[in-house]
């Protein structure tokens, strides 16, 4: 049978991450507001992008 003669140290102790701090109240309000911005952004934006794309066509036909 093989036997290790490198003598090798036993590997470090496996230990969780610590955990990350929680959000404070004006970071949560702030969260809560990016998220409302990028909502109505979702819903707005191909309503503008439909309407840049009409106009430009518009534009060249003439």
């Amino acid at each position: 049978m093989f036997m290790d003669f490198r003598d090798q140290p036993p590997p470090p102790r496996w230990e969780p991450h610590p955990a990350r701090p929680r959000l404070s109240a004006r970071q949560e309000r702030w969260l809560g507001r990016l998220v409302l911005v990028n909502m109505l952004l979702l819903l707005l934006a191909p309503i503008g992008g439909a309407t840049l794309i009409d106009a430009l066509i518009t534009l060249f036909r003439r």
